[in-house]
C-alpha cells in the first residue's frame, strides 16, 4: 500500500509540474482526487486493510492527499498570477502617447439648411406649423383652388393612397389647416417632406419643402418682395438681390417665380447661373381670394402672400451640389465637407 501511495504521489507531482494551464490542472486534480481518482480508489479499498494497519495506512493516505492538494494550490496561484500579469499587460495604457483624434460629426446638409431657414424666418416673426405627410385630396388640391378638372393637377404626379387620401405634393396644404383654425393676423412657415412621382438629377420622389404664409390687413406683393430681399441676403450673402417674374399657381394671384442674383459670379454670368446672372429659387404670390374665402376669411379686410421653398434646391445652390441624389446617399465624403 505504501509503495502504491508513493507511486500515486510521484505521478501527481510529475503531472502537476507538466501542466501549462488551468484546464489541464483541473484534469490532474480529477484524475487523482476526483470521485473516480486514483487516491479516492485507495480510500475505498481501506476496508480490505487489516484493522491493525488502518491507522498507519490512513495517515499515509492523508499525507499524500495534503501533499498533492498543496502542489495543486501552488500551481493554481501561479497560473492566476500569470493570467493577471497578462491582463495588466494587455490593458496597459501609455498616458504619454498622443490620443487618437475623435471624428467630429455634423448635421446633414438638408437639416442644416432647414435650421437656417427656420432661424431666418423665426427672426422675422414667423411661427412653425408642422403638417401631416398624408393629406386628403381636399386640403392638397381642392381647398387650394385646384378642383378635380383643373389643369394644374397635371403639373404634379401624385401618389394616391385611395381616392380620398394621398401623400402630400406640397406643404401648401398646411396653410389651409392654419387658416381654418386661426383668425388673422397669420404668419407661419410649414416645413416638411413632400412626395411627387419625379426622378432625375435635380428632382427626387421625396424632397423637403417649406411653405410660408402671411395674412393680415393691407398685405401686398411689395411686402412679399421686401421679405424675400431680406431672406436671400441672410441665406446667400449681403450682396444678393431678387427679381420677380410672372408665373402661375392656382392658389396665388398674381403669382411669381423668384430669382436671385448669382452669388457666385455676382451677375457676370457663369456655369451656375447658365450665363444669365440670375438663379431661380422659389415660387410665390398673393394668396388667391378664393382660397381665403374658402377658409372663412373676409377678403375685403384681409389679404396675404405665400411662398414655397425647395430645401434641397437651396442646399444644392448654396453648397455647389450638382445631383440631388448625393443628398440621399449618405456618402460621408460629400457630407463631411458641408458644415455651417
Amino acid at each position: 500500500m505504501k509503495e502504491q501511495l508513493e507511486a500515486i504521489r510521484a505521478k501527481a507531482i510529475a503531472a502537476i509540474e507538466a501542466t501549462d494551464g488551468m484546464d489541464k490542472l483541473n484534469d490532474v486534480r480529477m484524475s487523482i482526487l476526483g470521485k473516480t481518482g486514483e487516491l479516492t480508489a485507495v480510500l475505498k479499498g481501506m476496508k480490505d486493510v487489516a484493522p491493525e494497519d488502518r491507522p498507519k495506512v490512513g495517515q499515509l493516505v492523508n499525507e499524500t492527499r495534503e501533499t498533492i492538494e498543496k502542489l495543486l494550490e501552488e500551481k493554481k496561484v501561479q497560473f492566476e498570477a500569470e493570467a493577471l500579469r497578462r491582463r495588466y499587460e494587455s490593458e496597459k495604457i501609455d498616458v504619454t502617447m498622443p490620443s487618437e483624434k475623435a471624428v467630429r460629426g455634423n448635421l446633414h446638409p438638408i437639416t442644416q439648411v432647414r435650421n437656417q431657414l427656420t432661424d431666418i424666418f423665426g427672426s422675422m416673426g414667423f411661427e412653425v406649423y408642422e403638417g401631416t405627410e398624408i393629406e386628403t385630396d381636399y386640403y392638397n388640391f381642392t381647398a387650394l383652388n385646384t378642383p378635380q378638372d383643373h389643369p394644374a393637377r397635371d403639373m404634379q404626379d401624385t401618389f394616391y393612397l385611395s381616392p380620398e387620401f394621398l401623400l402630400r405634393t406640397q406643404t401648401s396644404a398646411g396653410q389651409i389647416h392654419v387658416m381654418e383654425k386661426q383668425k388673422p393676423p397669420i404668419k407661419i412657415i410649414s416645413p416638411g417632406k413632400v412626395f411627387r412621382s419625379d426622378d432625375d438629377a435635380t428632382h427626387s420622389p421625396m424632397f423637403s419643402q417649406m411653405e410660408g404664409l402671411v395674412v393680415d390687413k393691407g398685405i401686398t406683393l411689395c411686402d412679399l418682395k421686401g421679405m424675400l430681399d431680406e431672406f436671400v441676403k441672410k441665406i446667400f450673402g449681403k450682396e444678393t438681390t431678387t427679381r420677380l417674374r410672372p408665373s402661375y399657381f392656382p392658389f396665388t394671384e398674381p403669382s411669381v417665380e423668384v430669382d436671385v442674383s448669382c452669388f457666385q459670379c455676382h451677375g457676370k454670368g457663369c456655369k451656375l447661373c447658365k450665363g444669365t446672372g440670375w438663379i431661380e429659387v422659389l415660387g410665390a404670390g398673393v394668396v388667391n381670394k378664393k382660397v381665403l374665402e374658402g377658409c372663412g376669411i373676409d377678403t375685403n379686410e384681409y389679404s396675404g402672400f405665400a411662398f414655397g421653398i425647395g430645401i434641397e434646391r437651396i442646399a444644392m445652390l448654396k453648397y455647389g451640389i450638382n445631383n440631388i441624389k448625393l443628398l440621399f446617399e449618405s456618402d460621408m465624403r460629400v457630407l463631411k465637407q458641408i458644415d455651417d
